[in-house]
């Protein structure tokens, strides 16, 4: 009979890690600030290595005030498929100790190893052993927390940064969270943080003696509850192994504000057509179309459109999306940052049997283009054809004509892409 553990979940975190994967594929890169995001003047910092925050440099924040902290910063330009690479060989290493892993991104993923210990050892040993692995196969750094439950493992884990390893033994959490200020739990966000901080809650231990109906009143109902279990050390939730993806989407951030709106509709058509492809690669299809747009002044606004049923067909998504667009009447309002998503996600397969075998009243013969997912399935076998040419020729592929002229830029994946292509 297999003894009972009172820490079994563990968060490995990976460090800095875009950046530390360019240290470490670039020796002359180690010891120096170095930062992985855009260069241009919309660049944004997406890792930052630990020399280059000594000098407050961080993640999401614009590349001209990072460079003006740090004179001497080097800027990688992101390489999302070596990251991804990567990511998957330190996934393979942890799932070398337990099956019950949990990715939450590339870089990071929570594991129960109650089932290991007979193994490997307790749970500090497994996580000893984890580090010791990540460093000797893929020389990279990582850090691990070590709990009764998964926030405070990821607590911890955020606490031993950088390349360190701490573990709180289960009968001295409630303890120990005590005096922690309220944005050190997971899941007390910058505005709820804020509106804490303005009723007079500032440690954790505040939140576990306060009356559950006032904290709810300052937070909302489930908010409230939630913040008021986690301050007592108290998290129901398991470390689930697969993570159904929610949704796929592509945007882009762009140099200078674009107010053509022929422009706007040739990038309309390129994110499309890159969702479109991620989703006839992954064999899913959706119904919700959203369209997100950002103008110059961070004003942001999304706008979605149902279908009756779902699609897959770049077609479709262009069609909706510039609907969207339209329904906005930018006229000439100078755009920043332009997305598309599908969400309401299912099977592919089934909705191009839904199209195959749909009845008539559904899909009436005489339908036109502005009726996604009617009318012409010609479009269905072309975009097959130019998935196919792009999967079997790397570097060549078949697009629209209103895309030959234009470099492509990256798109940053969202979290649900990486899980998608790691389907």
């Amino acid at each position: 009979m297999t003894a009972r553990v009172d820490e079994p979940i563990l968060h490995v975190d990976m460090d800095a890690f875009y950046a530390s994967v360019e240290q470490r594929d670039d020796p002359g890169l180690r010891g120096r600030p170095v930062v992985v995001g855009g260069a241009g003047g919309r660049g944004v910092v997406a890792a930052a290595s630990y020399e280059a925050r000594r000098f407050g440099v961080r993640s999401a924040m614009p590349m001209v005030r990072a460079r003006r902290l740090c004179p001497d910063l080097v800027v990688a330009a992101p390489r999302f498929d070596v990251y991804r690479d990567v990511s998957r060989e330190v996934m393979t290493i942890l799932q070398s100790y337990t099956p019950l892993v949990e990715p939450l991104s590339l870089d990071e993923a929570f594991l129960d190893v109650s089932g290991a210990v007979r193994l490997f050892g307790p749970p500090v040993e497994i996580a000893r052993h984890i580090r010791a692995d990540v460093r000797r196969r893929l020389d990279l750094p990582c850090s691990v927390g070590i709990g009764p439950t998964k926030s405070v493992a990821k607590l911890l884990s955020a606490k031993a940064k950088p390349d360190g390893l701490l573990h709180w033994p289960g009968d001295e959490v409630r303890r120990r969270l005590r005096p922690l200020p309220v944005a050190e739990l997971w899941g007390a966000g910058p505005k709820t943080v804020e509106r804490l901080t303005a009723y007079g809650f500032t440690t954790v231990g505040q939140l576990a003696d306060a009356d559950l109906r006032t904290l709810q009143r300052v937070v909302g109902d489930v908010a409230g509850n939630n913040l008021h279990r986690l301050a007592r050390g108290e998290d129901p939730r398991s470390v689930t192994p697969v993570q159904p993806t929610k949704s796929v989407s592509a945007e882009q951030t762009y140099d200078e504000d674009i107010d053509d709106p022929d422009v706007l509709r040739r990038q309309l058509l390129r994110l499309c057509e890159k969702v479109g492809r991620r989703l006839r690669k992954a064999g899913l299809s959706g119904r919700t179309i959203t369209l997100k747009v950002r103008f110059g002044s961070f004003e942001t606004v999304t706008r979605s459109s149902t279908l009756p049923a779902p699609t897959d067909r770049t077609h479709d998504l262009v069609t909706v999306a510039t609907d969207l667009l339209d329904g906005l009447r930018l006229e000439r309002a100078r755009v920043r940052l332009l997305g598309v998503g599908v969400s309401n996600l299912g099977d592919g397969d089934a909705a191009r049997q839904l199209a195959l075998d749909a009845p008539k009243e559904l899909f009436p013969a005489d339908a036109t283009d502005a009726q996604p997912g009617w009318g012409d399935r010609r479009w269905e076998d072309v975009e097959r054809v130019a998935d196919s040419v792009a999967e079997r020729f790397r570097g060549i592929g078949v697009s629209y004509a209103a895309l030959l002229d234009e470099d492509e830029p990256d798109d940053t994946p969202s979290a649900d892409d990486r899980r998608l292509d790691d389907r």
